[in-house]
């Protein structure tokens, strides 16, 4: 069906081809010469990020420390992974990275540094920087520690720890619970997850402290999910300084 078509598009092409300088202007002659390189849109060259061969800042009281797998693993489809361990003054993390990232650990540098076996292949080189950041989260976390400030925006809306709860049970000894009241009939109660600690420096403001990032911060966003900010009257449940584009009411 469509080749009728694609042969007169290709005599169309060769009798173009045939025209010369005498037949048509000179300004219309580069329209009907061939493209001699096809040409982008964009006219920088690309920029890698450089986060995965970054030192990682590691401070005098913190001990970093990488301990190489087992021979017991090898020969598995498998391949065993490195375990990395930091210490600090907040308390000890460990997490195991891909067996084809390396850590160099020489004095001379100002920190230990990452490397991947093969740079050009996707995988590695996507792994790369997020194992640094991974292993800097940690390093933060054992050293400083994360936090997550939550603002409680609304009539009425405030917070509380207690040390009881009256819906939900304890889950390790001496656990404390998040009391929310955000206009709900009912009280909603949440456990604090082991490690991190949460206290009210006002009504409407709730701290929440960790060494472990992803521990803090998931915990802040099921707090949240209580009161997602809504777009008309700007009320619920806002995380370290988030914002929200207001819209106008509906008018019938």
């Amino acid at each position: 069906m469509l080749a009728p078509a694609r042969r007169r598009c290709a005599q169309g092409i060769a009798s173009a081809s045939l025209l010369t300088s005498e037949s048509i202007p000179g300004f219309l002659l580069p329209a009907f010469q061939a493209p001699t390189a096809l040409r982008t849109f964009a006219t920088t060259s690309p920029c890698l990020s450089k986060i995965g061969s970054a030192p990682l800042s590691l401070p005098p009281e913190v001990t970093f420390r990488v301990i190489a797998p087992s021979a017991r693993g090898k020969g598995a489809r498998v391949q065993s992974m490195s375990t990395v361990h930091v210490k600090g003054p907040l308390g000890e993390l460990s997490m195991e990275i891909p067996a084809y990232v390396n850590i160099d650990q020489d004095p001379s540098l100002v920190g230990p540094t990452l490397t991947v076996q093969d740079s050009s292949e996707a995988k590695q080189r996507a792994m790369w920087g997020t194992t640094r950041a991974y292993l800097q989260n940690l390093i933060i976390g054992v050293s400083e520690g994360h936090s997550a400030i939550l603002s409680l925006n609304g009539v009425g809306y405030r917070a509380s720890v207690e040390n009881t709860a009256t819906t939900v049970q304890p889950e390790y000894p001496g656990q404390q619970f998040v009391n929310l009241k955000v206009g709900y009939s009912h009280p909603v109660e949440l456990g604090i997850p082991q490690g991190v600690k949460a206290s009210t420096p006002q009504p409407t403001r709730l701290l929440l402290e960790g060494p472990e990032k992803e521990v803090v911060m998931q915990f802040a966003a099921k707090i949240r999910m209580w009161r997602k900010p809504e777009p008309y009257k700007g009320k619920g449940i806002f995380v370290n300084g988030e914002t929200i584009k207001l819209k106008n009411k509906k008018i019938k």
